[in-house]
């Protein structure tokens, strides 16, 4: 018997939904975009609702159908747009303490906050590992060519067969392991190890934290030191500037506090990319604090190891944040 058009909507809202949270992180991976993302997961279940009623469960599960749809969906897209990328991929490490001006026509790589990604039913609980989405990597991935990157999500991080792969993208198992093999050598050159990427232990990443937002909100450069490593790199899209190690980080940031000193930032924790990332807000001539970027970090064994603040507009909205917040008191959540 054949479905009326509202039970058959219905059957495939209940069936696709639990997919939408993973089909975005994927979508992410492969196009260095949340926006992005979002749209294409959008596309995909609008493609496959208009199939559904062909959609064969004999030929495979619905969720293998769905990621075939985004997958080719994203290839799609990145035909005519260029990859996405951060200052550090650009040009060299500025020896001055100034910060250039914004180039917001480069398509720059965005965070992904994890608030997108958490269950309804347990907010803390990501729907995808959180390796997979790291910041590092996912800019990484962007290096790719984009076949090349469906293979290596596709096989490494979903662990599809190599025959499955090849079904997918219209090619040969060879042909995939091939694209694979490629990806992997060249992704060895650009992503950072598993042990750069490795958490500390809780309580001491708290305490970094901590820390790291007092020395902020007090503007003091001293404190801050204490909490950088040494090869410490801090960037800041959409402008090209970029530092590398703890001393030219401290000149930038302590030229900034020089001009607007202690009391005069808030900070917000929230994260993205499965890492901790903090909302700064700066006081305004009307008494309200401003939001006026998020700064996403990789905290590693020894201290904070990379720093990348982004400055997007719309960026506090998509995090779930207020835009302003009132004087006094503190920010810290």
């Amino acid at each position: 018997m054949t479905m009326a058009p509202a039970e058959l909507n219905h059957e495939f809202t209940q069936a696709a939904e639990p997919f939408r949270r993973e089909l975005l992180a994927h979508c992410y991976r492969m196009l260095g975009s949340a926006s992005e993302a979002e749209d294409l997961v959008q596309e995909t279940l609008f493609r496959a609702w208009r199939a559904y009623g062909k959609f064969d469960p004999a030929k495979g599960g619905l969720r293998t159908w769905l990621y075939k749809i985004a997958t080719n969906a994203c290839l799609s897209w990145l035909e005519s747009r260029p990859a996405r990328t951060l200052p550090s991929d650009l040009n060299q490490a500025s020896t001055s303490p100034a910060l250039g001006p914004a180039h917001t026509e480069i398509p720059w790589l965005q965070p992904l906050p994890d608030v997108w990604l958490a269950s309804p039913a347990d907010p803390a609980h990501l729907a995808v590992r959180r390796d997979s989405v790291r910041l590092a990597f996912v800019a990484a991935l962007q290096h790719l060519p984009a076949k090349q990157r469906a293979v290596l999500l596709l096989r490494e991080v979903l662990a599809w067969r190599a025959a499955e792969v090849a079904e997918f993208l219209d090619t040969s198992t060879a042909a995939v392991n091939s694209a694979l093999q490629r990806a992997r050598v060249q992704l060895d050159q650009l992503a950072p190890s598993e042990d750069e990427l490795a958490d500390p232990p809780d309580p001491e990443r708290r305490e970094v934290l901590e820390s790291y937002v007092k020395a902020f909100e007090d503007a003091d450069v001293d404190s801050l030191a204490g909490l950088l490593r040494e090869d410490v790199l801090t960037e800041m899209p959409p402008s090209l500037t970029w530092f590398s190690g703890r001393e030219a980080t401290l000149r930038f940031t302590a030229a900034v506090f020089s001009r607007r000193g202690a009391g005069i930032r808030r900070m917000v924790e929230t994260s993205a990319n499965g890492q901790p990332a903090l909302a700064m807000y700066r006081l305004d001539a009307d008494g309200l604090f401003r939001g006026t970027h998020v700064q996403v970090l990789r905290i590693s064994a020894g201290g904070i190891s990379r720093i990348t603040a982004f400055d997007y507009p719309g960026l506090y909205e998509s995090f779930r944040l207020p835009l302003t917040l009132p004087p006094g008191g503190t920010a810290w959540a």
